[in-house]
């Protein structure tokens, strides 16, 4: 008896966590439009969990932000993403002493065969509430630079051209 408490008990689990922690996931493409990976939000207490498995980049450190439009539709440059998740008006950068802002996120480290799977969390963004909720009207898009982000330099810590992105709906 107490065998089937105990497992109707973890059955029911995952299903009362997704009714009170939302969970999107978006194909992330690159700037040929092609798919090159998937990220998975999901909402958090006091933040989002980021899962992102992707393949075919660039090797190496690529600068990550969550952008306020979701629109991935100009694949050339990603520009209808619009700028960084900003609703406080502060300076981008982790080691900025003014910011940083709720777009931020850490580098995408790829390894050397373009692949990558990295979970990570932020407390700044939410998928449920509030000034930096990724789901608003538009949506939100997490876009994947070039270059490495130096986390202080404005407005994007030197992370370059947007090469790969992820509509957030």
């Amino acid at each position: 008896m107490f065998k089937k408490t105990l497992l109707a008990g973890l059955i029911s689990l995952p299903f009362s966590l997704q009714a009170a922690n939302p969970v999107v996931s978006a194909d992330i493409i690159n700037n040929e439009g092609n798919k090159t990976g998937v990220v998975t939000l999901t909402q958090g207490t006091k933040g989002v969990l980021i899962n992102i498995k992707a393949q075919n980049l660039p090797a190496g450190y690529h600068g990550m932000h969550f952008h306020t439009v979701g629109d991935c539709s100009d694949n050339e440059g990603f520009k209808n993403a619009k700028g960084h998740v900003n609703p406080w008006k502060k300076p981008h950068g982790f080691v900025n002493p003014k910011g940083p802002h709720e777009g931020n996120l850490a580098n995408l480290i790829v390894t050397a065969d373009g692949t990558v799977e990295v979970e990570m969390y932020s407390q700044m963004i939410s998928l449920t509430a509030g000034n930096a909720n990724l789901l608003d009207s538009d949506g939100s898009a997490l876009i994947i630079h070039i270059n490495k982000d130096d986390h202080d330099s404005q407005p994007i810590g030197g992370s370059g051209s947007r090469i790969a992105c992820a509509v957030i709906k």
